[in-house]
């Protein structure tokens, strides 16, 4: 969908676009659920959410897809699950098994699979730079998300770094807007979808998904992406997925299971003793 508005709009208006039609979401949620602002000690980290998560991540994204092929940009952005896992540990002091990292490189071969048998191969082009600054931004987000995630809910959480992120994207709302204005259906519609699916509600969810999981395994969800996007072309344009992708989602789905059933030493710890009779 990326692609698709990137056709008629420049990388960094369109994440201008994109995110300021989530933060009017996340703004109406905020105000029907009569939230409290956040606490003014919370401001610098909640800024550095946003400008790390939402606006550069999306501004390295956008820029990097343009010369980047589409299974070379999942390759890549898939090793934001190890980058995150290998800060958790000094950074949360979150640790996995040996199962936790199989898993992940489980998943990671997955994606592997599906990005070499998308339409363009595995094209790095100069952009890939910029997709692996991405990936290290989606790493980097997590952590400071999970310190912020111990005083607020989830949601609330993720409202207010919408729109701090959209604040930050306002210098180029206005280009954005203007290219918008004369963009054809497909534009327009690519726009809306990426506001409201992947950054409102995704966004949301994943916040949520790492408030209970934690960073190292919580992120180890992105791997499942691509096999979502292989079902979503399927259901909404009759793609059929060839052997090697149906293997590669196989392969993806089966670590992000070893990972989150025996990747987290609480899982392996030994049963507690029966309580003794008195």
């Amino acid at each position: 969908v990326v692609r698709i508005a990137l056709r008629d709009m420049p990388p960094v208006p369109l994440a201008a676009v994109r995110y300021a039609l989530a933060a009017l979401i996340a703004l109406a949620w905020l105000v029907l659920r009569r939230v409290p602002p956040p606490a003014l000690r919370d401001l610098p980290l909640l800024v550095a959410c946003a400008g790390i998560g939402i606006s550069l991540y999306n501004v390295l994204f956008n820029m990097g897809e343009v010369t980047v092929s589409a299974g070379a940009t999942s390759l890549l952005i898939a090793s934001a699950p190890l980058m995150t896992a290998l800060i958790a540990m000094p950074v949360l002091g979150e640790r996995l098994t040996g199962w936790g990292w199989l898993g992940s490189l489980l998943s990671f071969t997955g994606v592997g699979l599906i990005a070499g048998g998308q339409t363009g191969g595995m094209r790095f082009g100069a952009g890939a730079t910029l997709v692996l600054g991405a990936a290290l931004c989606s790493a980097i987000y997590i952590i400071l998300l999970r310190q912020l995630l111990r005083r607020y809910g989830a949601l609330t959480c993720m409202a207010y770094i919408l729109v701090a992120g959209a604040a930050l994207l306002l210098p180029w709302l206005p280009r954005g807007c203007m290219r918008l204005a004369h963009a054809p259906w497909s534009c327009l519609w690519a726009v809306a979808e990426l506001g409201v699916f992947p950054a409102a509600i995704g966004y949301g969810a994943g916040t949520f998904v790492i408030g209970h999981l934690g960073a190292a395994r919580g992120s180890a969800l992105l791997y499942t992406l691509p096999p979502v996007a292989m079902l979503l072309a399927f259901m909404l344009t009759g793609e059929v997925p060839g052997p090697r992708t149906l293997a590669g989602g196989a392969v993806v789905m089966a670590g992000v299971l070893v990972m989150n059933t025996w990747g987290h030493p609480a899982r392996r710890a030994s049963p507690p003793a029966r309580n003794q009779a008195p």
